[in-house]
């Protein structure tokens, strides 16, 4: 195994508090354990993206802690994102604004990740991943197939995310 898939092992699991696992199995709203886990995905990532994956990991989960000087650091001034048919077209706009709800609803969401393909052109780096989500609303448990689509570029200030593009529904 190479150095950056050490390193990228070491990433995810350092990000990865695994709280519990998931079956078929429903759970009450009282029962459910904000987190992120990432351990059993099955994960295709090129070396050469693996530097790009981790800072995409450090952003999930500075969103999932409500930190967002570490959401702030990982993207680019002009990042485009886009998400429910709505679009926030620069890091202020996004900050200023729809961050805020994401980071209220994944404070008290459990997240796995099931799947990630990342792949490397250049200065540019591709990642898709597709996640389970388990949140609750008016103390009703809801499961959300989440997917979404990242593209870093590299800077001087090392990989910073240019584009993000999440959908989501609702499983039952």
């Amino acid at each position: 195994m190479n150095i950056r898939m050490t390193s990228l092992a070491l990433a995810l699991a350092l990000a990865a508090p695994i709280a519990w696992s998931h079956g078929n199995e429903k759970h009450g709203a009282a029962t459910l354990e904000a987190g992120r886990e990432t351990a059993g995905a099955a994960l295709s990532i090129a070396p050469e993206a693996a530097d790009a994956v981790a800072v995409l990991e450090r952003f999930a989960a500075a969103l999932s802690a409500g930190d967002l000087d570490a959401v702030t650091a990982e993207l680019d001034p002009n990042v485009l994102i886009l998400e429910s048919g709505g679009a926030e077209r620069t890091r202020d706009e996004y900050l200023g604004g729809h961050a805020k709800h994401d980071v209220e609803f994944l404070k008290a969401a459990h997240i796995t990740l099931k799947r990630r393909t990342a792949q490397a052109s250049g200065e540019l780096v591709w990642v898709g991943s597709e996640s389970e989500i388990h949140a609750s609303k008016d103390d009703k448990m809801l499961m959300i197939a989440s997917t979404e689509t990242a593209v870093l570029r590299k800077t001087a200030q090392g990989w910073k995310i240019v584009h993000l593009h999440w959908s989501s529904r609702v499983q039952k």
